[in-house]
């Protein structure tokens, strides 16, 4: 490297500074090595001189090594290595301690040493000069050409960069450090200065070697150079356990353990030696955090916290939707609509074959849309299915969308409003999206009514939010978007007129009470899933039950199987379809009621007035179907009749007959009882022959008096004057049809006997059995036993003077049969009013 004329007076003034020590450094003898052993008795001959020669070090007084040597300066006198540093490779420093300096290291360095330690020659030499610390241990060996005074592993090397301090302040501070051992002042000074000088392994070493005061100056200096040699190692506990107190027990050690571990985590730590760590006084370990420590922590709760109370109440929010306890009142849990895939067909469908018909012009429109619009016709938006509960209206809707395979989204009109504003609107939203989303598609609405009834210009705006939103959805798509709309309803007339205009809900389909044929189908269709016996004629069954929709006929099969599984029949008889057929025409009956003779023979002759009118009165309607005496759901008798054939219109004459055979029952009463005896029962009568007459004059023009005029729909504005001539044409009626009941029943009053004790022995006859009966004919029947009902009287506790039987005193008499009934008329006997109706 070419000389640079720029280093010149630093060179001079290291010369000046350096020279001396120099120059009495080169003045010290030296010793020329022996050769090297080439055999093991070598090698062992070599190693028992050197342990001669360090014998005689070690034996040689501290001031004859003194007066060999030339003077030092103080900082390189007695620098002490610690025991840790020897050499591996000896043995001997490993087993010995050898006392170790400068002195004894700059007499064992060979010359190339030397002249490398020689700051000028190094600096003109190589610009690539190393930064070493002050008592920096290299581990080298020496030169082959020299063999020191005593063999050590280590040699030590001084290298004099301090890292922009002086030098001779450097020196200065470690003699004074030197001199005053017990001052930890003068030891923090020097470890600032070293620290300053990028020197952190020096301070680690002195402070190590133990032979210095120290004070928490100290300590923190001894920390921040172990933090600058090893950041990451300084941060472990285990760099505290080696300058610990050695008097510490396990428990003290256990706790200062534990407080090294907090001190990793940003701690301070105190110890105190006062304590014994006994229950008396136990030790005491204080932790101090810093505070970016304690902000750290603190942060990191609050966002464990926050995460906690988010999946808490996301678990509670699930767990409350769940259970249907805690459900709000008309809530719905899954409020999404889904689509459903219908097998049903029009097979499956009977009684409406009209209908069917109609409809079938909807399935052929979901099937091949092209067919209608080729020629520029469109099919209506919506179709509403009107008519009486029970006829098939849902059945239907669900055929149409299984005979054209296409989705079904089906909604009850309740569904759509909820407690809270805007929710039926939304569903409405909902449902049209997601059946444009799989169009073609079908949308069922049952019970239309209840969302779309006749809006009141004093509603408030959220009650017809609902309906607005659906005559929007309406509006809002074309007819050959491939969606059809479809609802139902048994109130026509409550519709709003917006909904059922053109365009809307424009096309109305009747789906009326099915005619015998259609009965006799419906009945077939449910009886091929029970095992019915041969003896069973459905076609009367379907001539019977005449006003009767698709519904009951299948709740008549079905109790018929519920009655015969309960009797353990193997089929299903005739007997079990009367039964079941008079459960649902009659009502149920109710075994349990207690009923006295009297009231029973009361009852008796109220409902053979009603039968013996409908037998004999003319132009009736209907025929006699049953009888009975017991009691079925809210009366305490019932006649039942049924018209022979389908009737869909009724004349003059059929209105007086039922109102005829509706004053039966009372003037029965009246004319075996009198008067003054007729019974409550005889109300719901009245309330309907009042009916009846007031709909022929009010409604259907029947009174020559009052005109061709309608006054029922506008009845409550009619004059007072009016209203009386209606109330007269009324009551005219109704007496005109009692007195043709009175002469009636007068006429044929032994007909009325014997039905009447017929009712009382059979309880039950239908309209042969009523006919046989009128004519003295026996019934080939067993009567019911006669005798009052005996009610169960719980045993009495013994009382005194009173034997027990069993203990062998006389037994009492046994108590006297019941008397029978008397064999000849009915008695005539004050019978209470009774409020339950007979009819």
């Amino acid at each position: 490297m070419a000389f640079q004329a720029s280093a010149l007076p630093s060179v001079a003034a290291v010369t000046t500074d350096l020279w001396p020590s120099m120059a009495n450094t080169l003045l010290m003898p030296f010793r020329a090595p022996p050769a090297a052993p080439r055999s093991p008795n070598a090698a062992s001959a070599r190693a028992s001189s050197t342990a001669a020669a360090e014998s005689t070090v070690r034996s040689q007084p501290r001031s004859g090594l003194q007066r060999a040597s030339l003077d030092l300066p103080e900082f390189l006198r007695d620098a002490q290595v610690d025991a840790a540093m020897a050499s591996p490779f000896s043995s001997s420093a490993r087993q010995i301690a050898t006392p170790f300096n400068i002195r004894t290291s700059i007499s064992s360095m060979s010359g190339g040493a030397l002249l490398a330690s020689n700051p000028v020659v190094r600096r003109l030499h190589s610009q690539r000069s190393v930064s070493r610390s002050l008592f920096t241990l290299t581990q080298s060996r020496t030169s082959p050409a020299f063999t020191p005074l005593t063999r050590m592993a280590f040699v030590q090397q001084r290298s004099y960069q301090s890292g922009g301090l002086s030098r001779n302040l450097l020196a200065h501070m470690e003699e004074s450090a030197n001199r005053n051992p017990g001052s930890a002042t003068a030891q923090n000074a020097f470890y600032q200065a070293l620290l300053k000088a990028n020197m952190p392994a020096i301070v680690i070493e002195r402070y190590r070697a133990g032979r210095f005061a120290t004070n928490p100056a100290c300590d923190e200096a001894y920390q921040k150079a172990v933090n600058l040699l090893n950041p990451v190692s300084a941060q472990q506990p285990g760099h505290y356990e080696d300058n610990l107190p050695s008097d510490l027990t396990e428990t003290q050690l256990q706790a200062v353990k534990q407080a090294l571990a907090a001190r990793s985590r940003g701690g301070n730590i105190a110890v105190t030696k006062e304590s014994s760590a006994s229950k008396g006084g136990p030790l005491h370990v204080v932790v101090d955090e810093t505070l970016g420590s304690s902000l750290f922590r603190w942060v990191k709760f609050i966002l464990w916290f926050c995460l906690f109370t988010y999946l808490s109440l996301v678990i509670i929010t699930m767990v409350v939707e769940s259970l249907s306890v805690f459900k709000r009142p008309g809530g719905k849990v899954d409020s999404e609509v889904k689509a459903e895939n219908q097998k049903t067909r029009f097979s499956d469908v009977h009684g409406c074959d009209d209908a069917k018909e109609e409809l079938q012009e909807m399935v052929d429109f979901l099937r091949n849309p092209d067919k209608f619009s080729n020629l520029g016709g469109k099919l209506p938006k919506g179709v509403l299915l009107v008519g009486p509960p029970g006829t098939g209206k849902t059945l239907l809707a669900r055929a149409v969308a299984g005979e054209a395979g296409v989705p079904f989204f089906y909604m009850s009109g309740s569904e759509f409003d909820e407690v809270y504003v805007g929710v039926g609107a939304k569903r409405v939203r909902e449902l049209f999206t997601a059946a444009k989303s799989k169009s073609p598609a079908i949308i069922f609405i049952d019970e239309l009514d209840a969302i779309g009834g006749r809006r009141n210009a004093r509603d408030a705006a959220y009650v017809k939010q609902t309906l607005n939103q659906l005559l929007t959805e309406l509006d809002g798509f074309e007819q050959n978007s491939g969606v059809i709309i479809m609802g139902a309803t048994n109130f026509p007339e409550l519709l709003d007129k917006a909904l059922t205009r053109p365009g809307r809900f424009d096309r109305h389909v009747n789906v009326e009470l099915p005619d015998v044929r259609g009965r006799l189908a419906i009945l077939q269709h449910h009886a091929k899933k029970i095992k019915a016996a041969k003896d069973v004629d459905l076609q009367a069954i379907a001539m019977t039950t005449t006003g009767l929709s698709g519904a009951e006929l299948e709740n008549i099969v079905n109790q018929a199987a519920v009655h015969a599984s309960r009797n353990k029949s193997q089929f299903v008889g005739l007997k079990d379809f009367d039964w079941a057929k008079d459960r649902v025409i009659m009502g149920a009956e109710r075994k349990t009621m207690v009923i006295t003779p009297e009231e029973k023979e009361m009852t008796a002759y109220h409902e053979a007035g009603h039968a013996l009118v409908q037998l004999y009165v003319k132009n009736a309607a209907a025929s006699l179907y049953k009888v009975t005496v017991l009691a079925r759901g809210p009366t305490l008798g019932h006649t039942a009749w049924l018209p022979e054939m389908d009737k869909y219109s009724y004349s003059m004459q059929n209105y007086l007959a039922r109102i005829d055979t509706a004053m039966g029952g009372k003037l029965a009463e009246e004319i075996v009882y009198g008067v003054d005896k007729v019974t409550s029962g005889a109300s719901s009568d009245l309330k309907m022959a009042t009916s009846t007459a007031y709909q022929m004059v009010a409604a259907m023009g029947f009174s020559d008096k009052l005109g061709h005029m309608e006054y029922a729909t506008r009845y409550e504005s009619l004059s007072s004057e009016t209203r009386a001539r209606i109330e007269a044409e009324v009551q005219r009626l109704l007496g005109e049809s009692y007195e043709r009941c009175r002469k009636l029943l007068t006429d044929h009053r032994k007909e009325l006997d014997l039905l009447a004790q017929a009712l009382v022995e059979y309880e039950t006859l239908d309209k042969a059995e009523v006919e046989k009966v009128i004519r003295g004919e026996k019934l080939d029947r067993i009567s019911v036993p006669k005798g009052p009902m005996r009610v169960p009287i719980p045993d009495a506790p013994p009382t005194p003077g009173v034997s027990i039987p069993g203990d062998g005193s006389p037994r009492p008499p046994p108590p006297a049969p019941p008397a029978a009934p008397p064999a000849g008329g009915i008695p005539s006997r004050d019978q209470a009013s009774q409020s339950q109706d007979k009819s």
